[in-house]
């Protein structure tokens, strides 16, 4: 599976991922070919890109519960731009706690590891996909750290404000490839306004404008070369929105590149505990599925390899199939501790398709 940008549709490439209305409705299934119309179609709902299967890939599966997942990403997307809009436009108070509720009803109970599928974007709603996202993300993470209710809700509704400084922000600063330090002063500037009206407009907002200006003020000693950026200090809900809101800066598609993978994400936070506390990272490790068998990955080694069962204690050494002589490494082992996996596999050219039933009889 491949995301492909919007101008690099070609007719015939099928869809890895549905698609859906923004009232949930069904418009393309998995699978299905891309026709010129459903191309403009595409070129008209303003997406960036979409995910596609590449010629010979069988179609991965997805359960109920995933494809569910979209739709539910997909609707609460436009009631949160709704509040957002009420906010900066009013000052009123709207359903941001309703909506907080709601995510903590349907994600902040899980069990298990769950599986967490980057939503489609417009660069019309790319700033609100983003904070739902991460107040999905904060949601499972402060359920998994076992946070008391106020303060899981206080945090899951600073992820779905922390952001909404953009939405005011020149939209052609968009556009760019990558912003100046200046320009990445402004728009932090600009999210600190925003986030002021946060106190007024939403019950509880003391609280919440504080977890937002917490984490606010972190990224602009990020900036700032005489400042030491440090998380010491922060609330644990600063901390939680941090991690998750790089998480999905990182791996979703982005307004002018490609995403980084999830492997490249944990390097990012586990080389900088300063910054991302690795009690959270930890909890975002055991709240959603990364690095499962059948994952094809790159090895440090120059060779590729297939994931054949999943490390619990560090997922980023799981054991593998080398695709170079079928042989397997158990990336745990001592013995194998100079080997490491530097990134998922753009391609799959070279895949092997996983029967995961015949792992479970073999004991992986």
């Amino acid at each position: 599976m491949q995301f492909v940008r919007t101008e690099k549709l070609k007719i015939g490439m099928r869809l890895a991922r549905p698609i859906y209305s923004k009232k949930g409705v069904l418009l393309f299934e998995r699978n299905s070919r891309l026709t010129q119309q459903a191309i403009e179609s595409v070129h008209n709902f303003g997406l960036l890109g979409i995910y596609v299967l590449e010629p010979a890939e069988p179609l991965p599966p997805m359960s109920e519960e995933d494809l569910e997942f979209e739709r539910f990403q997909t609707m609460m997307a436009v009631s949160l731009q709704e509040e957002t809009e009420r906010i900066l436009n009013e000052g009123k108070k709207g359903r941001i706690n309703h909506i907080s509720g709601m995510l903590v009803k349907k994600f902040g109970h899980l069990d298990g590891k769950m599986n967490f599928y980057q939503n489609l974007r417009s660069k019309e709603d790319y700033v609100y996909r983003h904070s739902l996202n991460v107040a999905i993300l904060c949601t499972l993470m402060s359920h998994m750290m076992n946070m008391r209710i106020e303060e899981q809700n206080h945090t899951v509704c600073a992820a779905l404000l922390h952001d909404m400084g953009r939405v005011r922000f020149q939209s052609d600063m968009f556009d760019r490839n990558e912003l100046s330090a200046v320009s990445q002063l402004g728009l932090l500037e600009a999210q600190s306004q925003a986030v002021d009206l946060i106190e007024d407009a939403v019950t509880e907002g003391t609280a919440i404008r504080r977890i937002c200006m917490q984490m606010l003020k972190l990224q602009m000693d990020m900036l700032n070369s005489e400042k030491e950026a440090s998380n010491a200090k922060m609330l644990a809900g600063a901390k939680v929105l941090t991690v998750a809101n790089r998480y999905d800066e990182l791996t979703a598609m982005s307004l002018t590149g490609t995403a980084e993978s999830e492997v490249k994400a944990l390097r990012e936070f586990r080389d900088n505990p300063h910054i991302y506390d690795p009690a959270i990272v930890e909890a975002l490790i055991c709240s959603i599925n990364i690095l499962l068998p059948g994952s094809c990955v790159e090895l440090n080694t120059g060779e590729k390899a297939l994931v054949l069962a999943e490390n619990i204690k560090d997922v980023l050494r799981p054991m593998v199939l080398s695709f170079r002589d079928n042989s397997i490494i158990d990336l745990s082992l001592r013995a194998n501790r100079d080997i490491e996996i530097v990134d998922i596999m753009k391609t799959l050219d070279n895949r092997y398709i996983m029967d995961t039933d015949a792992l479970h009889q073999a004991g992986y």
